[in-house]
């Protein structure tokens, strides 16, 4: 069922545009905000004189939580899919479902359900569940519990929140297709350094952000953009102060004029702080934290293959809550329902080391050190355009992009119905709902759109095909056959060959299907479980590969 876009919210795409080509991504982000709001406090500390920062810097708005909403039920809604759902969403065999909490009389405990009642659990936790108490704070609670209030709950992937920061459809505005010819300027470091390799960017009215990169001069020049009025800015300042500039007029090649930097600190060592750590990357944040190449060669084994680090290093627990938490991600598999695939009591080194560790450097005690930066792009590198789209909705979940033989861009969304493409020249989204499963969690995990403009989309969840007609919205669907319960992760990853036939690497076999009912056509083993991708190249050969580092099979027939 297709359905236009009004005012709903982001996640991001990225269009990379090199001098060589055109790449276009989609990936996670945030909303853009007009005005600036203070973010809530970590917990246990003061108010931190860096966090009033720039309030467009998406990465903060996700460590925050305020990527629905500043505060009450919409952050709170962040909040739970964050921190809540994994455990206590209507598929799980786990934690108790919350819907309607506040219309119990008594929790799993024995209490009775209060304001106070539902706070200490959440604090203080129990056998099953990590303590939150130094992980969320008392605003990051009642907004939670407003969530609970509000007859919302629970995000289930049915109506995921919209976001009012996707305009594309409202302001309609065109997007820059050129590398050149567009507004110029020069970035300066008051303090003498190199402003080589520092991203600028420009902020249209529809929302969608440009950024270019200065050059060993500090130079820097925008594509050819339509007239009218941006927000210029920088696009990750750290280690220097945001800088922003609102309704800056640009008409073709406007000399923007000089942008003047002023770092952080005097020393490459910044300070400890939310705000500036929220600008780096999962890699930055690991160089930076204590630990042998050991610890973190096993983390990076461990906890590479389904979530970016920040993820894991914007959390404070207890030995009890990570054990917890490393045993969820470790010794099962899927989602919704987890299934167990390891004892807890069963010897095992590399949890052990990882629980260890994770409580040395991100517990309640512990203290983080000045923060450090990975050295900025120079010489070829930063001959790049990122362009950023805002998405329709918020708490997507991506998961794959596929591109069209018209250019647009296709999204799955691994935890929601939705699924839509993009027109990348403007920005504007189509989406389309499947339909939903009784019994069996939402999501969609990999797109294929065959040579006559047919979207092919997996559910992995519903171990499902489906067979989307843009055209009319008409969707078709087949099971395809699986040795794992539904809502544990089963049919995902797939290819296409030229006569539309369908190639899966599963169960210790690649499978050629018929994609019109899901019936297997031939097999062949695989030496290892499975391939976590699938390709035929352009001379008809069967390519896979392995997908987390532990792995490392390739194939080919």
């Amino acid at each position: 069922m297709p359905t236009e876009s009004p005012n709903v919210g982001p996640l991001r795409a990225i269009f990379v545009m090199l001098a060589i080509g055109i790449a276009l991504f989609l990936a996670g982000a945030m909303p853009w905000f007009h005005t600036a709001k203070a973010a809530p406090q970590e917990v246990g500390a003061a108010a931190d004189p860096l966090l009033a920062t720039d309030d467009l810097q998406r990465s903060l708005r996700l460590d925050n939580y305020t990527i629905v909403a500043d505060s009450g039920a919409g952050r709170g809604e962040a909040i739970y899919f964050y921190k809540c759902w994994m455990c206590h969403n209507k598929y799980a065999k786990g934690g108790p479902y919350l819907q309607d909490l506040y219309q119990r009389t008594k929790l799993v405990s024995g209490e009775p359900v209060t304001e106070d009642s539902v706070s200490a659990k959440i604090k203080a936790g129990g056998p099953g569940m990590p303590a939150y108490r130094s992980t969320l704070s008392d605003t990051d609670i009642a907004d939670l519990r407003a969530y609970f209030h509000s007859g919302k709950c629970c995000v289930e992937g049915e109506k995921p929140p919209a976001n009012p920061w996707y305009r594309a459809q409202t302001n309609k505005w065109p997007v820059q297709s050129s590398l050149n010819g567009g507004a110029t300027g020069v970035v300066r470091i008051r303090s003498g350094d190199s402003p080589e390799g520092v991203g600028v960017q420009l902020v249209a009215p529809n929302g969608v952000r440009t950024t270019v990169y200065t050059d060993g001069a500090g130079k820097f020049e925008f594509p050819k953009m339509q007239a009218g009025s941006y927000t210029l800015r920088i696009a990750t300042p750290v280690p220097f102060k945001p800088y922003r500039r609102d309704s800056v007029s640009i008409d073709d090649a406007t000399k923007l004029g000089e942008i003047v930097l002023e770092r952080v600190a005097d020393s490459d060592n910044l300070p400890a702080s939310a705000a500036l750590e929220a600008q780096l990357s999962g890699a930055e944040i690991l160089w930076n934290i204590p630990g042998t190449a050991e610890e973190k060669a096993t983390f990076q084994k461990n906890c590479s293959g389904c979530h970016s680090w920040q993820q894991v290093f914007r959390n404070r627990f207890d030995e009890h809550g990570w054990s917890l938490i490393v045993d969820r991600m470790m010794h099962f598999s899927g989602t919704a329902i987890a299934v167990r695939n390891r004892a807890m009591s069963d010897p095992d080194a590399e949890y052990t080391l990882l629980v260890k560790w994770l409580t040395r450097v991100r517990g309640p005690e512990s203290h983080d050190a000045p923060l450090r930066v990975f050295p900025r792009p120079r010489g070829e590198s930063t001959r790049v355009v990122v362009t950023e789209y805002e998405l329709p909705q918020q708490l997507l979940a991506l998961h794959d992009a596929a591109l069209d033989a018209q250019g647009n861009v296709w999204f799955t969304s691994h935890k929601t119905r939705y699924v839509g493409k993009m027109d990348p020249k403007t920005g504007i989204f189509t989406e389309y709902t499947l339909p939903l499963t009784p019994g069996v969690m939402p999501g969609t995990h990999h797109a294929e759109i065959d040579k006559n403009g047919i979207a092919w989309i997996s559910e992995n969840w519903a171990h499902q095909l489906n067979r989307l007609d843009p055209k009319t919205g008409e969707v078709k669907q087949v099971r395809i056959e699986s040795n794992v319960p539904l809502n544990a992760p089963s049919f995902g990853n797939f290819t296409l060959d030229a006569d539309g036939f369908v190639w899966d690497a599963r169960a210790n076999k690649i499978t050629k299907l018929d994609p019109t009912n899901g019936k297997v056509v031939k097999e062949w083993p695989l030496q290892t479980a499975s391939s976590y991708d699938n390709a035929i190249s352009y001379d008809g050969r069967y390519w896979g590969g392995s997908g987390p580092s532990q792995w490392g099979n390739t194939v080919e027939i």
